[in-house]
């Protein structure tokens, strides 16, 4: 089964080792997607840069926006999709808020999303 990465951005994955995501299949993983890149420390603008990161690593995988089922933010505005959010000790970096993960699943007909998120 062919195994596809996405290189991460953030500066800990070369000291950790990991991929921003990783499709084996139909099944797509995304990783805990911090707000890399974002100075603001508002919660709502580094949520927005996450799921930015997030859109991006799934295209490069073959999963669109559209295909959300659980998701929150102005990217998804129009789906409108369910969403859970959790509150955590903290993150890997002090100055983030917000830290989002998703899992696809996509056949060739359709691509269904589940995410957690804190």
């Amino acid at each position: 089964m062919e195994r596809r990465l996405v290189s991460a951005v953030s500066p800990f994955a070369g000291r950790v080792g990991y991929s921003s995501a990783v499709r084996v299949g139909g099944h797509v993983y995304v990783a805990g997607t911090a707000p890399v890149g974002c100075d603001s420390p508002d919660p709502y603008e580094q949520a927005k840069r996450c799921l930015e990161l997030i859109v991006a690593a799934r295209a490069e995988l073959g999963a669109r926006p559209e295909h959300v089922c659980r998701a929150h933010g102005e990217i998804f505005a129009d789906i409108r999709p369910a969403s859970t959010m959790i509150v955590v000790a903290g993150l890997l970096d002090p100055a983030w808020k917000v830290e989002i993960e998703v899992d696809a699943l996509i056949d060739d007909r359709h691509a269904f999303l589940l995410q957690s998120g804190g």
